[in-house]
């Protein structure tokens, strides 16, 4: 195992400026703490140089993210045996480098083999190290932290008081119950109650294969002013600090989205989804309405979740043991004992059913909603609604809906050229066409 691990408790000073982090990987002071090979780096280093053609030392250090003093003793092994060379002097006793026509060569059959430039790769085994220190099993989770993810978010007290041990016991959970009440927005803030911010590597090494983690669809980087308190902390730059992920997939996702995936044309891997939603969570929204068969899903599901622990097999053949440890949300418009048996049931120890808004609440979010958009609130506009296009027919309140018909109403008066209002006018003409 390289030094790249936790360290926990060297320095409150160093907490304080990382916000408490409980998994810092440091800055290799050395090749070998880096975990990796020689023949790795000089590798990447050839394939960019093929790419770009020259750049300095720093350069280099920089796209690989390695500290610049262990690359020079890798750069002079390269230049002795004739495959990069001097093109000029750079700043800071540094040097133009470029390849020669035998470093050219190796560079195109290093690039055939695996066209992956970029970061330098993390070994399998720190990552590991860093699932285990910054699992959200680790966290504790209080009212407060609850309190304060759904701080913008109408809820009833009732299913705060069931979401708040679901969310502690860092187990499985079912959102179920009518479109539009809010289901995926609820658990979108799930993620919010645990640690807001932990460490990926961008890139993954085993076996020779590289998987890249990072995803930017997925993660989100922590960019502040804290990215300076975090150059002086000297960090390992392979790693990235991002906000605490939340993957939601809907109809798209395949069982192919659950393994390593592998590009044959560039022999780069890309994660699956249960490594990059690692110490999040994975949100499979409108679940029973994807691609594959609800029972082929938690089928590929049922022993990863009881021992937080799934295999992977890479390109080369070889199955990897990874970290399970996300939450896993399914959200549903359907009953979960109908896509589900009791084998699977019972590994989701957790089943809230999010249900209608009361007419209190159906208030209180269209007030929020005249908030956000600057209108002011007019209660008796909303009960005119209620009474004349809700009760009437019968019609279920939904907390979709306010946000919805108050964009109508912007709309509306937007290209009317009229100040934003909500009217029982207004109510009549936006309900018509929603």
């Amino acid at each position: 195992m390289t030094s790249n691990v936790m360290e926990l408790g060297e320095g409150a000073l160093l907490e304080s400026l990382l916000g408490g982090d409980s998994y810092h990987p440091s800055e290799p002071q050395t090749l070998d703490e880096t975990g990796l090979s020689p023949v790795v780096v000089e590798t990447l280093i050839l394939k960019y140089l093929l790419q770009v053609g020259s750049a300095s030392g720093r350069e280099i250090a920089a796209r690989l993210c390695l500290p610049f003093r262990i690359l020079e003793d890798v750069l002079l092994a390269l230049r002795s045996r004739q495959l990069v060379q001097h093109k000029g002097q750079s700043q800071l006793s540094d040097y133009i480098y470029a390849l020669t026509d035998l470093g050219a060569d190796r560079g195109r059959v290093a690039a055939k083999a695996c066209n992956y430039v970029g970061p330098a790769p993390v070994p399998l085994e720190d990552y590991l190290v860093s699932v285990e220190a910054q699992s959200i099993r680790a966290e504790v989770v209080r009212r407060r932290d609850v309190e304060q993810a759904f701080a913008d978010v109408v809820i009833d007290p009732a299913t705060m008081e069931l979401l708040g041990p679901a969310i502690n016991s860092g187990a499985g959970l079912f959102l179920y119950g009518a479109p539009g009440n809010g289901k995926t927005t609820i658990a979108k803030r799930i993620t919010r109650c645990f640690g807001q911010h932990l460490w990926i590597p961008q890139t993954i090494v085993e076996d020779g294969q590289m998987i890249k983690l990072f995803d930017a669809s997925f993660h989100e980087p922590v960019r502040s002013s804290e990215s300076t308190l975090l150059k002086a902390s000297g960090h390992d730059a392979r790693w990235i600090k991002i906000r605490r992920p939340t993957v939601v997939v809907g109809g798209e996702l395949t069982m192919d989205s659950l393994e390593i995936r592998h590009d044959p044309v560039t022999n780069v891997s890309e994660a699956s989804l249960q490594m990059k939603s690692n110490c999040g969570c994975l949100l499979i929204d409108d679940f029973g309405r994807q691609r594959i068969e609800p029972a082929e899903l938690l089928n590929r599901w049922i022993v990863p979740l009881e021992s937080r622990h799934d295999f992977l097999t890479l390109a080369t053949g070889k199955k990897i043991q990874v970290p399970f440890e996300q939450l896993i949300i399914f959200s549903t418009n359907l009953e979960p004992r109908d896509l589900a048996d009791d084998a699977f049931l019972r590994r989701i120890p957790y089943k809230i059913e999010i249900g209608d808004p009361s007419l209190e609440e159906f208030r209180r979010l269209f007030q929020g909603s005249c908030e956000a958009v600057g209108c002011a609130f007019q209660p008796q506009a909303v009960d005119y609604l209620v009474q004349t296009h809700y009760k009437p027919h019968n019609r279920p309140l939904r907390r979709c809906q306010p946000r919805d018909l108050l964009q109508q109403v912007a709309n509306y008066c937007a290209f009317n050229g009229a100040p934003l209002q909500l009217s029982p006018q207004l109510m009549d003409r936006v309900a018509s066409s929603y």
